[in-house]
């Protein structure tokens, strides 16, 4: 049985860690040529390594800044110096800044829009050309954040952020139609990250977070890689223009 993913070229943003790796480990087993990158250099390289040992491909851009638009510019060089083309770009790296309206600075602010957003415009920039010429897949991480509030969460950066990325997502479906592009985004709940690691130690916060899922437990990063899997496979050709909310059920009560 071919792989989900055979020799489709796919660029996974974040890949030194939590749902980045999962990604990159995942789209590898399924045949992909995985193109990755991150700001933590040893942890990157321990990403290419484990999906080398388990069989896969993959190189690394790292460390890379993805704030800037040459380093994206450099990723995509990458990808096409490698491979000669991109099929598939999932746009999962992000940082998340939380704070109250009463308290959040200019500074956060605009941390969070360059971290959260201009990332993923600039290196969908510079991907486009290529994904126009190959009907490619566009994958974005949103949140759940931008769906529903948590009066224990002061995400009003991050709302912000990840509701402009769904609305970018769409967009960019939109004037991707007439080369055959597809693009989709995907909201998580609470996952088990390196982001979400120091607010688990707070029981109060965990115990209400973990009390909002229907499922009744944190989400694991694999599970966010699997849904990445699908959009980015042809097993989703008929999706495009659509946010998954991966979230154990937050979003339904």
């Amino acid at each position: 049985m071919a792989k989900r993913l055979q020799d489709k070229v796919c660029v996974i943003t974040g890949t030194s860690d939590s749902i980045g790796r999962a990604a990159a480990l995942r789209f590898a087993e399924e045949g992909a040529l995985v193109v990755g990158c991150d700001t933590n250099a040893d942890a990157g390289q321990e990403t290419v390594d484990l999906v080398r040992a388990a069989g896969g491909q993959m190189v690394s851009l790292h460390p890379a800044d993805l704030t800037t638009m040459a380093d994206c510019q450099k990723l995509v060089d990458l990808a096409i110096a490698e491979h000669g083309r991109i099929d598939v770009l999932f746009n999962n790296a992000a940082m998340a800044h939380f704070n109250w309206i009463e308290d959040i600075t200019e500074e956060e602010w605009h941390r969070n829009t360059r971290e959260e957003v201009d990332l993923v415009f600039f290196l969908t920039k510079a991907a486009w050309p290529h994904l126009k010429r190959s009907g490619g897949t566009i994958v974005n991480t949103a949140s759940l954040t931008g769906w529903r509030v948590f009066r224990t969460l002061g995400g009003l950066a991050h709302a912000t952020a990840k509701m402009g990325i769904i609305g970018m997502t769409k967009q960019l479906a939109m004037e991707g139609r007439e080369y055959g592009m597809r693009a989709n985004s995907i909201s998580p709940g609470v996952i088990e990250t390196s982001q979400t690691r120091e607010q688990l130690k707070d029981k109060g916060w965990a115990d209400y977070m973990i009390g909002k899922t229907v499922i009744g437990r944190l989400g694991k990063p694999v599970e966010v890689a699997n849904v990445a899997l699908f959009l980015a496979s042809d097993e989703s050709s008929f999706v495009t223009g659509i946010d998954i909310k991966v979230d154990g059920g937050m979003a339904i009560w």
